[in-house]
């Protein structure tokens, strides 16, 4: 991640934003299920790398109920937690994580064209969770430039480790 990119401002407006929503409790899970929910109605094809069908509604109850979903859906708001954890100072460890992610993710099937689809996942999330007073237009263009900057990095480390288009 470039942090030579994103201002003090900025990283102080996801964070803030981030603490709003670790208020909420069980947070994890309740983002979480929106943001897979949305990613999954936006990128039907996303659901394969989860062990779904790609046909499978993204409201059903056998989606929403499956021990999988909730898992991952959880789990992906805990790194995200741990990256915002390490916004700021540990910036360059965090260049070099995400950037292993990247490589790891490819193995997965994950493409570069999944990961807007994701970051709008994100802003929808926090939008719908915190609402339109504790989350506004500088704090979705805020989350929206650090999720780049950390897609970005994923997506450089996806690349290296291949030689066709990431």
């Amino acid at each position: 991640m470039d942090q030579k990119q994103l201002s003090y401002e900025t990283i102080a407006l996801v964070l803030d934003s981030w603490e709003e929503l670790r208020r909420i409790p069980d947070y994890e899970s309740v983002a979480g299920q929106i943001l897979f929910q949305r990613l999954f109605q936006r990128c039907p094809q996303a659901k394969i790398l989860f062990g779904f069908s790609m046909h499978l509604d993204h409201d059903s109850r056998e989606l929403l109920d499956s021990k999988r979903f909730k898992m991952h859906a959880a789990y992906m708001i805990q790194m995200l937690d741990t990256a915002m954890n390490m916004l700021g100072p540990d910036c360059e460890l965090l260049t070099e994580i995400m950037q292993d992610l990247g490589r790891k993710h490819i193995r997965y099937g994950v493409r570069a064209e999944y990961f807007p689809v994701m970051g709008e996942a994100l802003v929808y999330t926090l939008k719908k969770v915190l609402g339109d007073q504790k989350f506004g237009e500088k704090e979705t263009r805020a989350v929206q430039e650090t999720y780049n900057d950390l897609s970005g990095d994923m997506i450089k480390g996806g690349r290296r480790s291949q030689s066709q288009p990431f």
